[in-house]
């Protein structure tokens, strides 16, 4: 049986209050905590409806199906949920294409997005302190475990752009077309809010717009979603290196 203070814990975990507080996050199903357990994540405990992991026996605790719903966010669990420990802050790059983004705020989009950056070869990540916090358990779902292989930095990004040397690289709807522009193999790409776009703030400090073009007759669209955004913009800095 879980505890009823293990499970007020684990509930804690939902919010990114409680995170910062124990130092800890969640992750469910088979496929994200096997993926974690590879990684130089840290384990702190494992509650599991069938004994299938490679991990200390000692942090393994088979649990049944009711217990999994009792402590999962999920409507239907995926046979394990896992409590890691957040690490300490790594060294971001700085050089190469590195991926910013200014107050992105849906879970589901930085988990994408985060899962971009980890099959298109980004190393960094940097978010803004506004942009949703990357170990919400939304975004670790999303990113299907990539996160153990993208540094996810928060930063003052007005402060870091500041010290960047390269081009930043800003998403507007007018700017310079993304398909017959010169792209570098190294800079910065930021992408803004969902609903905002990129702050005035961050604007300021962009060097080179560009835009990703309509080709509908009807234009009546007003924005792409960020995560599509990134996608195309990553692909297209990609095939620019490759064509080199």
């Amino acid at each position: 049986m879980i505890s009823k203070n293990r499970i007020k814990l684990i509930k804690s975990l939902g919010q990114k209050k409680g995170r910062q507080q124990n130092g800890l996050f969640i992750v469910e199903g088979i496929k994200g905590i096997s993926e974690f357990l590879k990684s130089d994540y840290k384990l702190k405990s494992l509650y599991t409806t069938e004994l299938i992991f490679d991990a200390p026996t000692a942090l393994i605790q088979e649990i049944s199906e009711i217990e999994l719903k009792k402590i999962s966010s999920l409507k239907n669990p995926n046979t394990a949920l896992a409590i890691f420990y957040i690490p300490k802050p790594k060294p971001y790059q700085s050089n190469g294409l590195i991926v910013a983004l200014d107050d992105v705020r849906d879970p589901g989009n930085l988990g994408t997005i985060i899962r971009l950056c980890d099959w298109y070869g980004i190393k960094s990540l940097i978010c803004s302190h506004n942009t949703v916090d990357c170990y919400n358990a939304k975004v670790v779902q999303a990113t299907m475990g990539s996160l153990t292989r993208v540094n996810v930095q928060y930063l003052d990004l007005e402060s870091y752009l500041d010290s960047c040397e390269n081009d930043v690289f800003g998403t507007f709807l007018m700017g310079e077309n993304v398909y017959t522009s010169d792209l570098p193999a190294q800079g910065i790409i930021v992408l803004g809010n969902e609903a905002n776009g990129i702050s005035e703030a961050i604007e300021t400090r962009v060097t080179r717009k560009v835009t990703i073009p309509q080709f509908g007759e009807i234009k009546e669209t007003e924005s792409l979603n960020v995560a599509n955004a990134t996608a195309i913009l990553l692909s297209e800095f990609k095939r620019r290196t490759i064509e080199r």
